[in-house]
């Protein structure tokens, strides 16, 4: 893990309420694995850093990027920094996602500003020549991240609420299409994603690793407050996470933190 001042190289409004902020932080770059996050330092009455997945790195591993959703004051202060600022970052901070060697064709499912994670994973995963196929649910079109910052070569599958782009409806509806194509499956997304894929037939004794996206009080195991109830008991989500298998969290017992 690293403290680091990281120097804004660009933010950029991407949807409705979001940004992408490129920062440059080489020491955080060039050892971060998909699915691992940092903790920011945000300004104001802010007292708490905030977790956020990496959602890029640069190729040569010196910048990293953050998909920003103004959902509470400490992201709305960060989304408003201007290039040439600088953030106070640790990380990198728990435990990534893992690609077997033997698997070819990866199943990556992103609900909402779940796509944060999923951007690296599968650019890392092309590099290894693996097949991906990228489903990507929303409320509408305006919410679905334009494709030039989608990783370029996979197949992609849009699913949209209303409609207004791709599929009508929950992309909780799209993924039984692709499950027997899938040697392995990644998701990020709401908790209720979650609890219904559980749900899924389909799924049952499939390989499927989650992110999941929790309130962080310290991001290192120091303050017990992202605590989960586990098949093999408690564990936290910034230690023993965020990365976990989907059948082993006790989805009658989780409480959204």
């Amino acid at each position: 893990m690293n403290q680091v001042s990281a120097r804004i190289v660009s933010n950029t409004p991407v949807m409705p309420g979001a940004c992408l902020m490129w920062l440059e932080a080489p020491e955080i770059a060039s050892v971060v694995q998909p699915g691992q996050f940092v903790m920011a330092k945000c300004g104001g009455d802010n007292l708490l850093r905030r977790p956020f997945s990496i959602h890029w790195i640069n190729d040569d591993k010196t910048e990293l990027a953050l998909l920003l959703a103004e959902f509470g004051r400490g992201t709305q202060w960060l989304s408003k920094q201007k290039e040439g600022s600088y953030i106070d970052l640790l990380g990198p901070l728990g435990n990534g996602f893992t690609i077997n060697s033997d698997s070819h064709n990866l199943l990556l499912i992103a609900g909402g500003i779940g796509i944060a994670p999923l951007c690296f994973l599968g650019d890392v995963a092309i590099k290894q020549n693996k097949e991906i196929t990228l489903l990507i649910g929303a409320q509408n079109a305006m919410y679905i991240l334009h494709e030039d910052l989608l990783p370029s070569k996979k197949t992609l599958v849009i699913t949209t609420n209303d409609g207004s782009q791709g599929n009508e409806g929950y992309i909780t509806q799209t993924i039984p299409e692709y499950i027997d194509w899938a040697d392995q499956i990644f998701a990020c997304g709401p908790s209720q994603m979650y609890r219904t894929m559980a749900k899924m037939l389909q799924l049952k004794d499939r390989p499927v690793q989650i992110s999941l996206e929790v309130r962080m009080g310290c991001g290192f195991g120091v303050c017990y407050g992202c605590t989960v109830k586990t098949k093999q008991g408690l564990k936290q989500v910034c230690k023993d996470g965020p990365i976990f298998s989907l059948d082993d969290i006790l989805w009658d017992e989780f409480v959204d933190i």
